[in-house]
Parts: structure tokens; C-alpha cells; sequence
């Protein structure tokens, strides 16, 4: 790993710790996520899961999340529209991997590269970023350090196998 690269690592992690810290803003209790948005080194948006504006702060009915409860990189997306910020070119730090509906929107929005931290229960957002040609990094924590994997349309069904062969065994 060159110089470069370690310092993009060393930048990559620290964004992902702090969507982990910006994911506790959630009132979600089954899962909380968080995302940012980076553009020239300056976050130029955030977001959590949870429910629109002026909604009751309660994500779940029973064992389901609420239709409308909006993802946390759907949230940033929206967030950086509001402003006077471009998602254009930007990087999306989320702590879990996009779903096919937040990948669209990561699509449209501009975005040119995403980091996330764990597996969405699915991988097809996945897959669609990288049919996309967007850069997807999994900083894939092992033994207390981050693990860069670059995905593409080739290796991102065998990581996602792998990685869940590896939490399985984690979990005996």
C-alpha cells in the first residue's frame, strides 16, 4: 500500500467511525444507521434512519419498520438537495451497505463512491453501485483493524459470501 492509499485509508475509517457515532442520533431500535456525505474533504451532508419531518420519532410496528421510514443515505441525499452543496462527485460513508432504492438515489445524486462498514441484509444495491461504475469500498473491520475490499460486478456475490461465512463463524 503506498503513501497515498494509506493516507485515503486512514481518511476512509474515520469517516465510517463517525457515521457509527452519527447512527445514535436514530430512534430506531432495530437497526440504527448513519451516513455522510464528503466532497473535498468537508462533509457536506448527514443522515440517520428515521421518520420524515414532523412524523412521530417511532420507526417500527412490531417486528417491521414503518413504510415510511426514510434510510439514513436517503436522508443525506435529500439533505444535500436542500442546500447549496452538490452531491456531485462526492463520497457517501454509510455504516451499513445501500439498499436497491438508496442506490438509485446514490445513482441520480452524482455520488462517485461509497464506503460502508457492514452488509445490508442484501446485497443488490451493491451490486447495482457497481454495475454502475461507482467506486464501492467495504472497510471491513477484522481483528480491531479496517480491511479495505474494492468491489466490482465480478467479486461482489463471493465477498458478500465470504463475509458472511466469516460472521458465522465469528457467531459459534
Amino acid at each position: 500500500m503506498d503513501a497515498h492509499e494509506k493516507k485515503q485509508l486512514l481518511l476512509d475509517s474515520r469517516y465510517l467511525r463517525m457515521t457509527q457515532i452519527w447512527a445514535e442520533n436514530s430512534y430506531c431500535r432495530r437497526r440504527q444507521v448513519g451516513a455522510l456525505l464528503v466532497k473535498d474533504k468537508m462533509i457536506i451532508s448527514d443522515g440517520y434512519n428515521g421518520t420524515p419531518s414532523g412524523f412521530e420519532n417511532v420507526c417500527e410496528e412490531g417486528d417491521h419498520s414503518k413504510p415510511y421510514v426514510l434510510h439514513a443515505e436517503a436522508n443525506a441525499i435529500t439533505k444535500v438537495a436542500r442546500s447549496n452543496n452538490s452531491s456531485d462527485g462526492a463520497t457517501l460513508y454509510v455504516t451499513t451497505s445501500p439498499c436497491m432504492e438508496c442506490s438509485k438515489l446514490i445513482i441520480q445524486a452524482g455520488i462517485r463512491r461509497v464506503v460502508f462498514g457492514e452488509y445490508y441484509r442484501m446485497h443488490d444495491g451493491v451490486d447495482l453501485l457497481c454495475r454502475a461504475g461507482i467506486e464501492i469500498i467495504h472497510l471491513w473491520e477484522r481483528d480491531g483493524e479496517y480491511h479495505p475490499v474494492t468491489l466490482t460486478t465480478e467479486t461482489s456475490e463471493s465477498h458478500f459470501q465470504e463475509v458472511e461465512k466469516y460472521l458465522l463463524s465469528q457467531s459459534r
